[in-house]
């Protein structure tokens, strides 16, 4: 019976933490067939070029939870940061200001994604889809296809800049990644978030208000993207109307591989960031040992394959 017991509560142990392991077995691997991978500067351009898309996949993976889905994110997060750069290079407006207006771009066109999908009872699914083409043909109108370059020093801090020997974009990431755990795990509406993802009808029967839950949810994710925006651009120190090109599929990938459900109320923040890093790591390492982006395109494509097989096998078994 004991060895049993053990037996269960090992299988328990390794079943939740099998994304650290998967992780982990990634890093060793790339730093054995190249040692340079796990030098410090290899490993903070690694951190450099996923804090933006950890972000984003925080505010995708709270739409999903509520039982939605946002295939909008690259153009939106492309309608932001063009405004953004736009507000700052043309209009000569203060960061700050053109930082909140970027933000305040970013929420309406989630919360527009929201209330779309409410008001016409479509999935959001098919709602951002249509979406992404509308924040697509505006991106390219309002910049004539062009990108705007030479964005100020001190707004660049925000992407490139280091508090000591840590990534200042880090530190925005764990505060975000933080918050938003706090938003899932101790309040009220992160509790009704899970409850509609699981079971809509329910949820509304129990006196809670779907309709508006939704809607917020979308615009705390549009305020997520916002930041992920910032982030994304001050990194670049440009802005372009494809300048976050293929994130939606990103943040999805990472997302389900992080154990969220494309059918909403379950899964955890944590596993989705470890998501992203498995997916940042598998990148880096590919293109550290001279692979390029096509074979890590087969690997994503593969990756996203299998954790849709193994999230529907558990809802069939469940």
């Amino acid at each position: 019976m004991e060895r049993r017991n053990l037996t269960k509560d090992i299988s328990g142990i390794l079943n939740r933490y099998v994304l650290v392991l998967v992780l982990v077995l990634c890093v060793v691997v790339f730093s054995l067939i190249r040692p340079v991978f796990l030098s410090p500067g290899n490993l903070v351009n690694i951190l450099l070029q996923n804090s933006y898309l950890v972000i984003a996949t925080v505010g995708v993976a709270l739409i999903m939870i509520s039982g939605g889905t946002d295939l909008s994110v690259s153009y939106e997060i492309a309608l932001s940061g063009v405004l953004m750069a736009i507000a700052m290079m043309w209009w000569k407006l203060p960061i700050g200001v053109a930082v909140v207006l970027g933000i305040v771009i970013s929420i309406i066109a989630s919360t527009i994604n929201g209330l779309l999908s409410i008001k016409l009872n479509i999935h959001p699914m098919m709602t951002t889809l249509a979406t992404m083409m509308v924040f697509q043909g505006i991106v390219y109108i309002i910049t004539g296809s062009q990108s705007i370059y030479n964005l100020p020093s001190g707004f660049k801090f925000l992407g490139q800049g280091f508090v000591g020997p840590v990534p200042f974009s880090f530190i925005i990431m764990v505060i975000m990644v933080a918050l938003a755990s706090f938003l899932l795990n101790k309040t009220y509406l992160g509790r009704y978030t899970y409850a509609i993802g699981s079971n809509a009808d329910a949820s509304r029967l129990a006196g809670i208000n779907v309709g508006l839950v939704k809607v917020g949810i979308f615009a705390i994710g549009g305020f997520i993207m916002g930041i992920s925006t910032m982030i994304l651009l001050a990194r670049a120190g440009s802005a372009t109307p494809s300048m976050a090109l293929g994130t939606e599929f990103n943040c999805i990938t990472a997302c389900v591989l992080g154990g969220i459900s494309l059918k909403g109320g379950e899964g955890k923040l944590w596993g989705a960031v470890i998501g992203v890093f498995i997916l940042g790591v598998l990148a880096n390492g590919m293109q550290l040992i001279g692979l390029g982006i096509y074979p890590q395109y087969i690997a994503k494509g593969i990756i996203l394959l299998a954790s849709i097989g193994f999230d529907t096998y558990q809802k069939s078994k469940g």
